[in-house]
């Protein structure tokens, strides 16, 4: 080896050490934090945090993040967000890191505000504010599941934006903000809508398949396939939820739920308020429930990856379609099959 090239490696040797030692010291502090992902894996979360690292915007040590100070007031309302959705740390302090609030939560605002909307609506032109479904008007308009109306498509999906009191737009508003808005700033709309909408038109199959005589209103389909999505996360990840009195808190839901949902079974079994029309079913509820324990308990679960690329998100959202090609064909075929006697249309 020529004298130069000898005297250029001996003397960087040192330098080449010192540096390489220094990266080996940085990715083991690196690894210690965050676990390198599969190759074949979509970890959006592990490109996030090369970038952080790169830029400089924020450097990664083993502190957990419910130990910094210094955080301004929405920094802190987005680590209370991630503390109360995500189980693991490290996806709590990436979700910390990348978060924008661009776009903001609109989803579950944008569809409170419009069941508010329809509510005065309704509220105003039947002159009624409690029980509007006593009302002899109420399932004429154009948003209410009737099963004489079936036929009319998007009824299954509207009904949703109509209650039958204030009480019930109460309750359902109360747990569709407090669970769908945290659930939304973490897993985006896309998600979450994914989610609420398929909980909703469960909910008014499940209606048309097992309450066959009975009209349908509100939106706790929705509502109830988000908020048991996430409690069944949260006791499925009970050891890494850090969210403060969690045991207080979802005995606080399933109290809401079940009042909500002893209220519908009340209402279903109530003299009618316009006979021979059954009130509306609460078998809706149901619906959402079993959406959200399976498709949205996949959902929220793969927060850091792709749900295309989950087999189990396939299975479940097979024997979805599954279910709502069956209660297509039930609602085009069963019913004059069945010689059901449907109430004369409102």
């Amino acid at each position: 080896m020529p004298d130069g090239a000898r005297d250029v490696q001996v003397n960087s040797s040192p330098a080449v050490a010192a540096n390489a030692e220094g990266d080996e010291i940085e990715v083991l502090e690196s690894t210690d934090v965050l676990p390198a992902a599969p190759e074949d894996m979509s970890n959006k979360r592990s490109n996030s945090f090369r970038r952080a690292i790169l830029q400089g915007s924020r450097q990664l040590k083993g502190v957990s993040l419910s130990e910094e100070v210094g955080l301004g007031l929405s920094q802190r309302l987005v680590r209370h967000v991630a503390y109360e959705t995500l189980p693991r740390e490290v996806d709590r302090k990436w979700y910390f890191d990348s978060y924008t609030c661009c776009p903001p939560p609109w989803l579950i605002l944008a569809i409170t505000i419009a069941e508010v909307a329809v509510f005065i609506y309704y509220g105003v032109q039947l002159d009624r504010w409690v029980l509007q479904v006593s009302s002899p008007a109420y399932l004429r308009g154009a948003l209410p599941y009737h099963p004489r109306l079936r036929a009319q498509a998007w009824r299954f999906l509207t009904y949703a934006f109509m209650h039958t009191g204030i009480e019930h737009l109460g309750l359902n508003m109360a747990m569709q903000l407090l669970v769908g808005v945290p659930l939304e700033m973490v897993h985006g709309a896309l998600r979450i809508g994914l989610v609420y909408v398929c909980g909703v038109l469960a909910g008014s199959l499940a209606v048309s398949v097992t309450d066959m005589t009975a009209p349908v209103v509100g939106s706790s389909g929705g509502v109830y396939a988000l908020v048991s999505a996430h409690l069944a996360n949260v006791v499925m990840n009970w050891s890494g939820m850090q969210c403060q009195f969690k045991l207080f808190r979802m005995a606080m839901a399933l109290v809401c739920m079940s009042v909500e949902f002893g209220r519908a079974v009340w209402l279903r079994f109530y003299p009618q308020a316009f006979p021979p029309c059954p009130n509306p079913s609460f078998v809706a509820h149901l619906g959402g429930v079993a959406v959200g324990l399976t498709l949205g308990v996949v959902v929220l679960q793969n927060y850091e990856q792709r749900l295309q690329e989950q087999s189990l998100f396939w299975i479940f959202f097979c024997v979805y379609t599954l279910f709502i090609m069956c209660g297509v064909f039930w609602n085009v075929f069963a019913y004059s099959l069945l010689d059901v006697k449907l109430p004369p249309p409102p």
